[in-house]
C-alpha cells in the first residue's frame, strides 16, 4: 500500500531539493490506452511515429475507438476473443508506463478491481538483470522475502496470481515467447526463461501476465502469444490542462504557461508524452522565475522549438550547479563525458548504464550536477543508471559535438545515425540540426564556454547536400524539413528548397507536420506548387497550413479528410489571397453549413482552378457555390464532378454561369436527370465565355433534352461530353438541331448511349454542316444499318479529323458505304476496334484507305481479320498516309507475316504499329522482321504472340541495321534460349531505346 499510493515528482533539477510526493488519487491523470497490434515494422522513431498514432487516435475517440481502462486489461478482449491471461502494455518512454502499472496495483490493492486476485507481484526487468539463475520460488523471495513460509501454497493456486513485469525493453534477455519448455517452479534458469513459460503457461497454468514495454522491442516479438495489446498514446487535450494545473497550483501561472504551450505546435505536440509536460513545466517555471522585465523579454527567454526547450532545460540545471559550486568535473568535462556514453546509448538502443559504462567514459557520479541528468536504481554494487528522459539523452548525444568537436566522428554520426531505417537517431539529427542556430546554442555560453562553430558549420553543410528535392521515400523529405525547421535557419531553408514544386503524396500529416510545412513555404518564396494527395491532414492540420498558403501557386489537398469544419480555415486562406491560382479539394467531404464559408471567400481570391469533385454537395450546395462564383472575375475552371447536385438548387447555379468568367465546367455523375435540362440551357444559352461542359454519367435522357440542345445553337462551347446518358434514337434530332447550325463545338462525346435507330440518320445529316472536329460514338450499339447514315455524315464534311466507332457492329454489306466515304473525308484518325469486323471486311477497309491522304491512324483491334482478304488492307497500306496502325488481337497468324511484310517493306510513313497479342510465330516471322530493315517504323508492339527463342535471329536480323526503330515490346513471349543471344547482340548495333 505505502509502495503505491504516492507519485514521486523529479526533484527540480540542479537544486538539494527532495523530490516531491503526492498522494495518487489526487496527482494520477488519465492515460489514454487502446488496442493495438502494429509493432512489426517501425520505420521510424517511436516518438515521431506514436505522436502521428496519438492524433489519429484524437479524431477517433469521438467515433468509438475501443479504450482500454487499467480495470478492463484482463476483462474480454474482441481482439482475441477470450478473456486474457497474458497481456502486454506498450508506450514510450516518459509515456507512463509505470505509472499505470502503480495505478493499477494501487487499485487492487485499495479493492477497486481484480479481486480475483490474492497476489499481484510486481517486478521490473532492470531489478531482475542482476539475478543469476533462480528458479520461480527464488525470484518470488528476492522481491518478497516475508512470503518463505508460504511461497509453496501460493503456488497451487495460479488462477489467483498476478505477476507484473515492467520494462521489457530494459531487459538483458532477448525474449521471443516462442520456445516453451519448463514447467517445474523449483527448476533453476535465467529469468527469461521463467518469464518466458509463465506467458506461455506451461508455467502455473492458469496465472495472469502483464509486461510494459517501449515498441521498439516488441518488434522482434511474437506477440501473438498475448490475449490482449494495449498501447499507451498519453494525454488527451484536456488531460494536460489538468496536468498543467496539478504541476503549476496556480491558476493563473499554469494558463499562461499553457497558452503558450498551446500557440506552439512543436512544444504542444510532444505534450501526450507525461514526462515531456514535466519537461515543458519545469522549463517553464524557470524562465516565469527569471521575472523579465517585460513581455518582449519574456518571449525571448521562452523555448520555440524541441532544441531550445532542451537547451533552456539544461542551462537552467547548469546555473544552479554553479550558484552550489559543488566542485568536481567542470561542467564541460562532465557534459562530454555524458555525451560520449548518451550517444553510444542512442547508437545500439541502451537506455540503461552500469558502473562499467561509466568507467568506460570516465564519468564520475557527481553529487548534485550528475545527478540532475541522471537516475539512480538499486543498491550498491548493483547500481544502474538512467538519463531523467530519453529525449535528454538524446540531446547530450548531439550536444556533446559541439563541447568536444572532431570532424571525423561528427561526420562518423552523421553518416551511422542516418543509416539505421528504424529511425533510432532522427531526434539526435534534429537536434544536431537546432544547436547550428547561434542564437540557440548561445544559452549555454555561460556555462560551457564557447560552442564549435566548426561543428555548426558541417551540419549545416550536412542539410545544405541533403537540399529539398524530391525523394524516393517522401517521409525523407520530410525529415529535412524538420532539420530545417529546428535550424531556424530561413536563409538556409531558400538555399536547399530550391524546387518549384514540394511533392509529399501518402504520407500522413499530423498537426505538428503541417505547421512545419508550414515553415518552410513562408521561408521559402521559390515554391509556387504543394501536393499533398492523401495525407490525412484534417481540419487541424490544416489550420497550421493557412499561413502559408499567400506564397504559393497551386495547392493540391485532394483526399485529406477535410470535412465542413475545415472550410472556415480554407476560406482564411484564399480570402483576398493575390497569389493562388489552383485549388484542388477533390475527394474530401466538404457539405455542410460552413461551406458558404469558402464559397464566401472564393469572391474575393485569384483562384483560377477549382477542384471539388467526390466532396459529397449536395443540391443544398449550389445556392453556396452561386454565390462564390457570381462575382468572381478569375475563375476559369470549375470541377463538380461525383457529387449529387440535382434539385431545385441547382437552378442557382446554373443562373449565375451566364455572368460568371467560367471557361470550363464538370458535371460528370451528379445524378443529374431531364429536369435538370431547363436549368443547363439557362445557364448555356448566351453564355460568352463557357467553352468545355462536361456532363458525362448522367442521365438526361428525355423531353426536356431538347432545351439544352436548343440553347446549345447560341452559345460559345467547343467541347461538350454527353457519354454514359442514356440517350436513345429518340434523342438523335435534338442532337441533330443543337449541332447543325453551331459554329463553335468542335469535340462532342456520345459514347456509351444507345443511338442506333432510324432517328441516327438526322444526327448524321446535321454533322455535315457542323464544324465538329472529333466524334466520338464508340459502345452505341451501332450496326451496319448505321453505315449509310455514318456515310452521309462524313462523305462531304470537311471538318471531321478524328471518328471513334470502337465497341459497335459494324460488320455487313453496307461496312463498304462508310469505307467509300472515307475517300473524300478529311478523317485523320479513325477508330474501329471491337466492331465484329471480318477478312470479309478487308477489301472495304483497302478501298477506304487506298487513295486517303488525311488519315494517319487507324485502329482495327478486336477484330478477326485473319484470311485471304487480309492482302488487300495489306496492299492499301502501302500507298496510304498511315502512322499508326493498331492490329492488336485480330487472330493474325504466322501466314499473314508475308502480307505484312508486303504492307509494310516500302511504306514511309508508318510509324507505330501494334501487333500485339496474336500468334506470329512461326517460318514466315523472317519475312515480317526482313521487311523491318526498309520501312521507316518507330514503335513496334509483338507483345503477346507465343515468339520462341527460334524467332530470335530473325528479331536480330530485323533490328541489327535498322536505322528508325525505337521502341521494341515483347512481353509476354517465350524468347529463354541459345538464340537469345543473337537478339541481345543485335541491340548493340540497333537505334533503340527503349525495349520491353
Amino acid at each position: 500500500m505505502e509502495k503505491t499510493e504516492t507519485l514521486a515528482e523529479h526533484r527540480p533539477p540542479g537544486t538539494t531539493l527532495e523530490p516531491q510526493r503526492f498522494l495518487i488519487n489526487e496527482r494520477y491523470v488519465n492515460l489514454i490506452v487502446i488496442s493495438t497490434d502494429q509493432f512489426r515494422q517501425r520505420p521510424q522513431h517511436e516518438l515521431i511515429q506514436t505522436g502521428e498514432k496519438h492524433e489519429e487516435c484524437l479524431n477517433k475517440i469521438q467515433t468509438g475507438l475501443e479504450r482500454i481502462s487499467s480495470k478492463k486489461l484482463f476483462r474480454w478482449s474482441h481482439q482475441s476473443q477470450c478473456v486474457p491471461h497474458a497481456v502486454m502494455v506498450s508506450g514510450v518512454p516518459g509515456i507512463g508506463k509505470t505509472t499505470l502499472m502503480q495505478k493499477f496495483v494501487y487499485d487492487w490493492v485499495t479493492g477497486k478491481h481484480y479481486q480475483i486476485f490474492a497476489f499481484v507481484f510486481f517486478f521490473r526487468f532492470r531489478d531482475l538483470n542482476r539475478l543469476g539463475l533462480v528458479n520461480l520460488e527464488e525470484m518470488i523471495l528476492h522481491q518478497y522475502p516475508h512470503l518463505e513460509g508460504q511461497i509453496g501454497d501460493i503456488l497451487q493456486h495460479p488462477e489467483r496470481l498476478l505477476f507484473i513485469f515492467d520494462g521489457l525493453d530494459e531487459s538483458i534477455y532477448q525474449m521471443d515467447f516462442i520456445s516453451s519448455k519448463l514447467s517445474n517452479p523449483k527448476y533453476r534458469t535465467h529469468f527469461g526463461e521463467i518469464l518466458n513459460n509463465l506467458v506461455r503457461q506451461s508455467l502455473l497454468n492458469g496465472c495472469s501476465v502483464l509486461i510494459t514495454s517501449r515498441p521498439t522491442r516488441l518488434a522482434s516479438v511474437d506477440t501473438g502469444v498475448f490475449q490482449r495489446i494495449a498501447e499507451i498514446m498519453g494525454f488527451l487535450h484536456e488531460d494536460r490542462l489538468i496536468y498543467f494545473n496539478n504541476f503549476f497550483g496556480n491558476k493563473e501561472l499554469s494558463k499562461r504557461a499553457f497558452h503558450y504551450v498551446q500557440e506552439n505546435d512543436t512544444l504542444y505536440t510532444f505534450c501526450y508524452i507525461p514526462s515531456y509536460c514535466w519537461i515543458i513545466c519545469t522549463v517553464l517555471s524557470m524562465c516565469f522565475r527569471a521575472q523579465p522585465t517585460n513581455s518582449d523579454q519574456l518571449m525571448t527567454l521562452l523555448p520555440k522549438t524541441v532544441t531550445q526547450l532542451f537547451v533552456t532545460f539544461v542551462s537552467n540545471i547548469l546555473a544552479n550547479h554553479s550558484q552550489n559550486k559543488d566542485g568536481g568535473h567542470t561542467a564541460q568535462k562532465l557534459l562530454t563525458s555524458v555525451g560520449w556514453m548518451a550517444e553510444h546509448g542512442v547508437m545500439n538502443h541502451m537506455i540503461v548504464f552500469d558502473e562499467r559504462h561509466l568507467e568506460s567514459f570516465n564519468l564520475r557520479n557527481d553529487k548534485h550536477l550528475f545527478s540532475s541528468f541522471m537516475v539512480e536504481s538499486g543498491q550498491s554494487p548493483d547500481v544502474d543508471y538512467t538519463f531523467l528522459h530519453l529525449t535528454l539523452q538524446e540531446f547530450f548525444a548531439a550536444l556533446v559535438h559541439f563541447i568536444n568537436y572532431s570532424p571525423d566522428k561528427l561526420q562518423e554520426t552523421l553518416d551511422k545515425a542516418e543509416s539505421y531505417k528504424d529511425g533510432r537517431a532522427e531526434i539526435l539529427l534534429r537536434f544536431l540540426c537546432g544547436l547550428s542556430d547561434s542564437s540557440t546554442r548561445s544559452m549555454l555560453k555561460p556555462h560551457v564556454g564557447e560552442l564549435s562553430t566548426k561543428a555548426a558549420r558541417d551540419v549545416i553543410t550536412w542539410i545544405h547536400r541533403k537540399d529539398g528535392k524530391p525523394k524516393e521515400h517522401k517521409r525523407a523529405l520530410l525529415n529535412v524539413f524538420y532539420y530545417l525547421h529546428e535550424s531556424r535557419n530561413k536563409a538556409l531553408v531558400s538555399r536547399c528548397i530550391t524546387s518549384k514544386e514540394v511533392d509529399i503524396i501518402d504520407v500522413p500529416l499530423t498537426p505538428l507536420d503541417c505547421s512545419v510545412l508550414s515553415y518552410i513555404l513562408q521561408s521559402c518564396r521559390e515554391t509556387e506548387e504543394v501536393h499533398l494527395n492523401s495525407c490525412k491532414i484534417q481540419s487541424e492540420g490544416l489550420r497550421k497550413l493557412i499561413p502559408a498558403l499567400h506564397t504559393i501557386k497551386n495547392l493540391i489537398l485532394y483526399d485529406n479528410h477535410l470535412t465542413d469544419s475545415s472550410c472556415p480555415h480554407l476560406a482564411s486562406g484564399i480570402r483576398n489571397n493575390q497569389t493562388l491560382r489552383t485549388l484542388n479539394l477533390s475527394e474530401n467531404n466538404l457539405e455542410g453549413p460552413h461551406f458558404s464559408d469558402l464559397m464566401a471567400a472564393l469572391t474575393t481570391s485569384r483562384i483560377e482552378e477549382l477542384q471539388l469533385p467526390y466532396n459529397h454537395l449536395t443540391d443544398s450546395s449550389c445556392s453556396h457555390l452561386a454565390i462564390g462564383i457570381r462575382k468572381n472575375q478569375t475563375l476559369r475552371t470549375l470541377n463538380l464532378s461525383e457529387n449529387n447536385l440535382e434539385g431545385p438548387h441547382f437552378s442557382d447555379l446554373m443562373a449565375v454561369l451566364t455572368t460568371s468568367q467560367i471557361e470550363e465546367i464538370q458535371l460528370n455523375r451528379n445524378k443529374l436527370t431531364d429536369n435538370s435540362c431547363p436549368y443547363l440551357a439557362s445557364g448555356i444559352r448566351n453564355n460568352q465565355t463557357l467553352r468545355i461542359l462536361y456532363l458525362s454519367l448522367n442521365i438526361l435522357e428525355g423531353p426536356h433534352f431538347s432545351d439544352l440542345m436548343a440553347a446549345l445553337t447560341t452559345s460559345r462551347i467547343e467541347e461538350l461530353h454527353l457519354d454514359n446518358n442514356h440517350l436513345t434514337d429518340s434523342s438523335c434530332p435534338h442532337l441533330a438541331s443543337g449541332i447543325r447550325n453551331n459554329q463553335t463545338l468542335r469535340t462532342l462525346n456520345l459514347s456509351y448511349n444507345v443511338l442506333e435507330g432510324p432517328n441516327f440518320s438526322d444526327l448524321m445529316a446535321a454533322l455535315t454542316t457542323s464544324q465538329i472536329e472529333d466524334l466520338q460514338l464508340d459502345n452505341n450499339r451501332l450496326t451496319e444499318s448505321s453505315c449509310p447514315h455514318l456515310a452521309s455524315g462524313i462523305r462531304n464534311n470537311q471538318t471531321l479529323r478524328t471518328l471513334n466507332l470502337s465497341e459497335n457492329n459494324l460488320e455487313g454489306s453496307h461496312f463498304s458505304d462508310l469505307m467509300a466515304a472515307l475517300t473524300t473525308s478529311r478523317i485523320e484518325d479513325l477508330l474501329l476496334g471491337g466492331n465484329n469486323l471480318t477478312d470479309n471486311s478487308c477489301p472495304h477497309l483497302a478501298s477506304g484507305i487506298k487513295n486517303n491522304q488525311t488519315l494517319r491512324r487507324l485502329d482495327l483491334s478486336g477484330n478477326n481479320l485473319e484470311g485471304p482478304h487480309f492482302s488487300d488492307l495489306m496492299a492499301a497500306l502501302t500507298t496510304s498516309r498511315i502512322e499508326e496502325l493498331q492490329l492488336l488481337n485480330i487472330n493474325l497468324t504466322d501466314s499473314s507475316c508475308l502480307l505484312l511484310a508486303s504492307g509494310i517493306r516500302n511504306n514511309q510513313t508508318l510509324k507505330t504499329l501494334d501487333l500485339s497479342e496474336n500468334n506470329l510465330e512461326g517460318p514466315h516471322f523472317r519475312d515480317l522482321m526482313a521487311s523491318l530493315t526498309t520501312s521507316r517504323i518507330e514503335e513496334l508492339h509483338l507483345a503477346g504472340n507465343h515468339l520462341t527463342d527460334s524467332s530470335c535471329p530473325h528479331l536480330a536480323s530485323g533490328i541489327r541495321n535498322n536505322q528508325t526503330l525505337r521502341i521494341l515490346y515483347l512481353s509476354g513471349n517465350n524468347l529463354e534460349g541459345p538464340h537469345f543471344s543473337d537478339l541481345l547482340a543485335a541491340l548493340t548495333t540497333s537505334r533503340i531505346e527503349e525495349l520491353q
